[in-house]
């Protein structure tokens, strides 16, 4: 079966174990997932299967939105409530003020990754280090948060809306804050409403694609194409279908930009790369 899947992740599941249980539920080894969730996080998890799995890496790339809860006056070894406490502040920070230092973190900022993080330094995964209690020197890495918003509160937490580029530490970006506000935070809940263009609403709890029956799983499974639906679509046959096909450039007609290309039967060929009328493979996508 090819496609991707979106799935409402569960919290407490790794996004391998997501996919290590559909394995068996769609019979199917080539699954993988586009942009990894913590086990604490929940949301929306691009499952791809068959074929699909290799537009995983172009759902990686895209901005994301998350809700998340920061909890205010409490400092931890992972920022996120999950760690150690390092230290806690009696604080009055309000509503207000926190609005008021939002829009500092709006824009291109530079981050250092967590230490519990599965960024990789000399070839040793950080969260291995930071389990055996050691600190390296972690360089800055460049990211955008594109929009930053204060959404209300929930259970004495506060909540934020983010829109955000790939490699944003949304924990990281909360205990910055908290730093801002002279207080503290970590983050006390993550939810990840849109990723690689697909919304919570169209996102399947796992539980319940377990627990459907074979129909009703292959109803969940979006095109493949579905991933590239921001881009426009080109129609090729004759000499150019078969140029593609064994991966050479061919004429289409197409300005420059990227383009879903299809057969003239409809089928999904590739993903490519138009210049000056000229098309090459960026990704194909037919069974070989």
């Amino acid at each position: 079966m090819n496609g991707v899947i979106i799935i409402d992740k569960p919290q407490d599941w790794t996004s391998q174990d997501v996919c290590a249980k559909l394995r068996g539920v769609f019979r199917e080894k080539r699954i993988g997932h586009g942009g990894t969730l913590d086990p604490m996080a929940t949301g929306v998890l691009p499952v791809f299967l068959g074929r699909a799995t290799r537009a995983a890496q172009f759902s990686e790339n895209s901005d994301k939105t998350y809700i998340a809860g920061m909890r205010l006056g409490i400092v931890t070894d992972t920022q996120d409530i999950t760690g150690r406490v390092l230290s806690e502040r009696e604080h009055s920070v309000s509503a207000d003020d926190i609005a008021a230092v939002l829009p500092r973190f709006l824009g291109e900022l530079e981050q250092i990754p967590p230490m519990y993080s599965a960024v990789k330094i000399g070839g040793k995964k950080l969260y291995e280090l930071a389990r055996k209690g050691q600190e390296i020197e972690r360089a800055q890495r460049r990211i955008a948060i594109r929009s930053i918003e204060l959404a209300g509160s929930q259970n004495g937490d506060y909540l934020l809306t983010v829109t955000c580029s790939k490699g944003t530490y949304i924990r990281t970006l909360i205990n910055d804050i908290g730093e801002a506000l002279g207080c503290g935070a970590s983050m006390s809940s993550l939810r990840r409403t849109v990723a690689a263009g697909f919304s919570i609403d169209k996102a399947v709890p796992l539980q319940t694609l377990i627990d459907a029956s074979d129909d009703e799983r292959r109803s969940y499974v979006s095109p493949t194409d579905s991933v590239f639906s921001a881009y426009p679509a080109v129609t090729i046959g004759g000499r150019a279908l078969a140029l593609a096909l064994n991966g050479n450039e061919f004429h289409a007609p197409c300005t420059d930009g990227r383009y879903r290309v299809y057969s003239e039967s409809g089928e999904f060929i590739l993903f490519g790369e138009c210049r000056d009328g000229s098309m090459k493979t960026v990704k194909s996508f037919f069974e070989v």
